[in-house]
């Protein structure tokens, strides 16, 4: 049977404490983040093998994901590119990130369950 299969690993709702902002109070005492990441990757070996070595490691992204979370920065802008730029950097077998960012309690005077970025990047083919 000729099939083709689409997959991907996922983390959802990754929740951290990190001090991103640009008022100082959000760089003093920081704000609670939540995270989801869905990367494409292709999945078919793992399928047949049930060997860990043939998929992504979703440990070993919570952990990539984890340390840029806890480099202080101004923007979550700037930490989602850090996270995708150094995952793709670590992975060349990545196709495609979606990844969301939320901080739960901005300072902004709303009610809301919070506000963030989402990006979605595809790997360039080369031939």
């Amino acid at each position: 049977m000729n099939t083709s299969i689409l997959s991907f690993v996922h983390i959802d709702d990754i929740r951290l404490h990190a001090r991103h902002g640009v008022l100082p109070q959000e760089q003093a005492t920081g704000n609670d983040y939540s995270i989801n990441i869905r990367i494409g990757y292709d999945i078919s070996r793992a399928m047949l093998t049930d060997d860990v070595a043939d998929t992504l490691n979703y440990a070993e992204v919570y952990n990539i994901v984890k340390q840029e979370m806890a480099i202080p920065s101004k923007l979550i802008e700037h930490v989602s590119g850090r996270i995708v730029n150094r995952l793709m950097g670590q992975y060349a077998d990545i196709s495609s990130i979606e990844l969301r960012i939320t901080k739960l309690n901005p300072p902004m005077g709303a009610d809301c369950r919070g506000a963030g970025v989402e990006i979605h990047v595809t790997r360039e083919k080369t031939n």
